[in-house]
Order: C-alpha cells, then structure tokens, then sequence
C-alpha cells in the first residue's frame, strides 16, 4: 500500500471545456479542505499544472461536483468550481454552461438516474446559480453514446447532441437580470452594459477599449494594456452591481461585442477573465442571446432586436466560429426568459486520481 488517497474521478471534454467530475460524497465536506484538495488534484498554483490532471489553461482547469437531489422535481444537483491555473485561488461562485453539458452523462454513468429507452431526461438544479435544466441525452437500447454526427463550433470531430433547456437563468447572482438597473454604465470612461442572466457580465464596444473585436485570443493574449483597462472596468463594474470587489473572483465576466463580419448577428470576444476565450462560454451565450432584445443596451444597438413572444435563434460569432443560442420568451417579462442550446460531450477517462 502507498501513503496517496485515491478518488474516483471522470474526466470528460464538455462544450468547449474540460473538467474533472465527482460525486459530492467522494470529497471533503469542509469547504476549505476541498478547496486545498482541488487546487493538488489539478496540480495549482503552476502555469503548467505539472503535477495535476489540470490543462494548464482556464478552460481546461474546471470542476464539477454531482449529488442527487432532495428537490422536487430535480434529479441531480450541479455545483461548478473554477480552479486557478497560477493561483492558489479555488471559486465557487460562477458557473459553466459548457462544463454543465456533461453532467447528465456523469449522472447516468453514475447510477445517479436510470437510463430509458431512445433518449433520457436528467432534470439538473445548478447550485451556483438556481437555474433548472432538462437535458435531453441519446440512449438508444438503454446505452449512453457519445459518437454522432453534431458538430460545435470550437471542438474538432463529431458528437451525439445534447440539448439543454434552461430556466430561471435571470438574476442567479445579484437578483436582477439587469443589476445596475441602467442599460448602459460608464466604468474607466468606457460605456458597458451589466447583465446577470446565466452568468454575470459586463459588456463593452471592442473599439471602446482599443481593439477591432475580430483578433484572435493569442492576439489578445499578449495585449498587456488590454486586460489591464478590462480589469479596472471590471472592478467597477462588480461593484456597481453588488458583488463587491472582483479581486480574486471570476465573475463579472467581460466581454467586448462588435458588429458581425459574416452571417451572424453579433462578434464577441469573451474573457475567462485572465485570458480570452478560444469560442464562447455558454453562459454568456445566453446573456448576450437575451442581452440583444433589451432595448438600449450596447448589444442592442449592435443588433437592434425587437422583443416578442416566443422563440429567437441569436448567432453569435467568435474566435471558433458561429454558435447559436436559442431564447423563447413566454411573456414579455425579460426576468421569465427560458434558454435552449444544443452541445456535445466525450467522456475522455474514468478512474481515479491520485493525492
């Protein structure tokens, strides 16, 4: 025997992200010793993550944590945790839409919810946030598949679909979807727009802080004086919307917006928030998805969407391409607004990680 602990962990490629999975149980239950055991199972604070599982960037340093659910009506419960690649920094507070993809085929794998026949539903409560899901997984002959034909902007290769339905996305974290109660902010002499609907986010005009919006990320990468100004908008923007001081924090989140150079209706460049990201958090698809329907705000007066009942497909380019987001609005209400999207998972391993 060796003096390591062992626990049991799924790696899986969710959306465009990557992230170990664990059942609740399996962990700590005191918040810091979690926290401590997270940041070594991901190998943090190292730029390389040497001596963890983590993938030496944001997107591919994240967590999920599964439980069944005592809600009516839920299934499983989802708690997200964002681990710092080069800081010893372990935040609860966000959630990911992308890291969220693959938790009803953890569920199944799991033994958490009973496969049926053709397709199954896994009703999911994000804990991050309150939101509820229905994602609707393939399961023909009762067995999970991941190979199909679907195809997501930022992910090479195919996948079998899975579509999530999203409710009360609106307000997770300061109550409001529109938390300053103004469409349009000045933070640092930049006009901004603070939206907290699935993810808290500030958005600005690429011009407004001197960029085209059309770089790549490694472009915007080396843009020291960028993410410098992006940083102090953030601050004042977290504060302005009673989240207090970002430091230390993920969210806000901050994007810059610009107007499409194709067929879609909108160009993001989207922060995680140290570095770009290479497409689009799901998150902050559907904020800037319902964001364009809010009259007066700047991805508004890029988009000029009149709000009506029912469905929209918003087309959102970025750095991996186009994705689309659907938004139905069952009242004119923006606070009752559903989301819908489709994304892909692959399970990339199961075992155990050693600590």
């Amino acid at each position: 025997m060796n003096d390591l602990n062992r626990i049991k962990c799924m790696m899986y490629r969710a959306g465009t992200s990557k992230g170990a999975y664990f059942l609740d149980k399996d962990l700590p239950k005191n918040t810091e010793e979690r926290h401590n055991l997270l940041l070594k199972i991901m190998g943090s604070p190292d730029i390389r993550q040497i001596d963890g599982i983590g993938g030496a960037t944001s997107v591919t340093t994240k967590v999920a944590i599964i439980s069944p659910s005592k809600r009516d009506g839920i299934d499983i419960d989802y708690k997200f945790i964002q681990v710092m690649v080069d800081q010893p920094i372990v935040d609860d507070k966000p959630t990911c839409g992308n890291i969220l993809t693959a938790v009803g085929v953890f569920a199944l794998e799991r033994g958490l919810v009973n496969i049926e026949e053709d397709e199954t539903i896994v009703n999911i409560y994000d804990v991050n946030t309150g939101a509820t899901i229905a994602q609707t997984i393939k399961t023909p002959n009762r067995c999970i598949t991941y190979k199909g034909d679907m195809q997501i902007a930022g992910v090479p290769g195919t996948a079998a679909p899975i579509d999530l339905f999203f409710k009360n996305i609106t307000g997770g974290k300061t109550g409001s979807y529109l938390p300053t109660k103004n469409v349009i902010d000045t933070f640092c002499g930049v006009e901004a727009t603070c939206l907290d609907i699935s993810m808290p986010v500030v958005f600005v005009r690429a011009q407004d802080v001197g960029v085209t919006g059309y770089e790549t990320p490694e472009v915007l990468d080396s843009n020291k004086e960028l993410f410098e100004k992006l940083e102090q908008i953030r601050e004042e923007a977290s504060q302005a919307m009673g989240l207090g001081s970002c430091k230390g924090n993920v969210i806000p989140k901050i994007a810059a917006v610009s107007k499409p150079k194709f067929d879609g209706d909108m160009n993001i460049r989207y922060f995680t928030p140290t570095t770009a990201h290479p497409a689009i958090a799901v998150s902050a698809g559907f904020c800037i998805a319902v964001g364009s329907f809010i009259k007066g705000t700047i991805l508004n007066q890029i988009n000029q969407q009149e709000l009506t009942l029912g469905s929209h497909i918003v087309k959102i380019e970025n750095p991996s391409g186009t994705t689309q987001v659907g938004v139905n609005f069952p009242s004119l209400d923006i606070s009752q607004v559903e989301g819908m999207t489709t994304r892909t998972a692959r399970l990339l391993f199961e075992g155990e990680v050693y600590v």
